[in-house]
């Protein structure tokens, strides 16, 4: 395992937190970076440094061809003092997966999370001590080859970037309304949907854009060919609870697999409800909300954690539930999984790394 070497860190500093945190805007003092080059044998030189800007060609390929991947997991401060990270193994080989679809290196998963665990432990006073606060992480690989052709790139560079993040419903857990579109795809099978690149948010910026304008928070995307089926939501994996079924899109290449959404499939299996990915059409969504049949809605993800829906549009139709309460399953699961996460309850399932 690569030695990994600590440069210009600063020991004991003081965290500055501003007390109403805006996710993303926020960062810690350090950041692991490493190298990759064909030439030089594959990673190297993997370093723990101070926060600063990146230099770059302008003719770095990342800029040209769009080969930029990346994962978000987060940190916790638990009830007793201990710091974890929630599920990172998953995470890097979600992050390998889509480096191999965009012909890019893989990582040793074991030597990521080591190192993840070094900057984490570094920077842990950067992780609020507040309930429903975290620690988010954010790894991103890109091509940095100086090189205008089109062809997968000799070098790269990855790194792992802090930022102490504040509860995602400041007020509570409110529900809220999704636009499900029939204007737009947000990817097709055998693409790269699967994958977390970001050309996949690029193409999903103006859908969202125009939702935010009708009032709507994110966008239900539904499948490229058929506009048929419901595939995800613009951050999060959906669920739809029947009163006899819980069910969530199957993954069929077009849909990121989501850590969040792999835990609550588990939970839900373990609580005994007859829990099923399957294909599921919008219809059948509209059709169940105006037989009854329909309870909930919800959607997972890694910033939110669980995501109640206030109402559902498509088309001229819109499915309302609450504005005001979050749906029963989907409050139980966020407790359930933020309990873990802090805590409060035993992670029976092995899912946190501790520092």
């Amino acid at each position: 395992m690569k030695e990994i070497k600590f440069n210009l860190i600063e020991t004991n500093q003081e965290a500055s937190i501003p007390e109403n945190l805006i996710f993303g805007k926020v960062f810690a003092s350090h950041m692991f970076e490493m190298d990759y080059d064909d030439s030089k044998g594959g990673w190297f030189n993997p370093q723990i440094t101070k926060v600063d800007t990146l230099s770059l060609s302008p003719a770095a390929m990342v800029f040209h061809y769009g080969q930029a991947i990346f994962e978000g997991l987060k940190a916790f401060k638990q009830a007793d003092g201990k710091v974890a990270i929630f599920r990172p193994r998953k995470n890097f080989e979600r992050l390998n997966n889509s480096a191999t679809r965009l012909c890019m290196p893989t990582v040793d998963v074991d030597f990521a999370i080591e190192a993840l665990k070094e900057l984490v432990k570094l920077d842990q006073n950067w992780i609020p001590e507040r309930a429903g606060y975290s620690l988010y992480i954010r790894p991103v690989m890109f091509s940095t080859d100086p090189v205008l052709g089109v062809r997968p790139s000799n070098t790269y560079k990855l790194y792992f970037l802090l930022s102490p993040v504040g509860p995602y419903y400041p007020e509570g857990f409110k529900p809220v309304p999704i636009l499900a579109t029939d204007k737009y795809i947000r990817a097709a099978a055998k693409g790269v949907g699967s994958c977390k690149c970001a050309g996949n948010y690029a193409a999903s910026l103006l859908a969202q854009k125009e939702a935010k304008e009708q009032g709507f928070s994110q966008v239900l995307w539904l499948d490229s060919i058929e506009q048929k089926f419901i595939e995800e939501v613009g951050t999060m994996n959906i669920f739809i609870q029947f009163k006899d079924e819980v069910v969530t899109p199957a993954l069929t290449g077009s849909i990121l697999p989501g850590v969040t959404r792999l835990s609550v499939i588990q939970i839900l299996k373990d609580w005994e409800y007859n829990m099923n990915e399957r294909n599921i059409s919008i219809q059948e969504v509209v059709d169940g909300y105006d037989s009854g049949n329909l309870v909930e809605l919800f959607g997972t993800g890694t910033a939110a954690v669980i995501s109640s829906l206030s109402k559902l549009k498509y088309q001229n139709k819109v499915m309302k539930f609450s504005d005001a309460e979050a749906g029963e399953l989907g409050k139980k699961l966020y407790s359930e999984i933020t309990g873990i996460q802090y805590g409060l309850i035993p992670d029976r399932y092995n899912w946190l790394t501790y520092l």
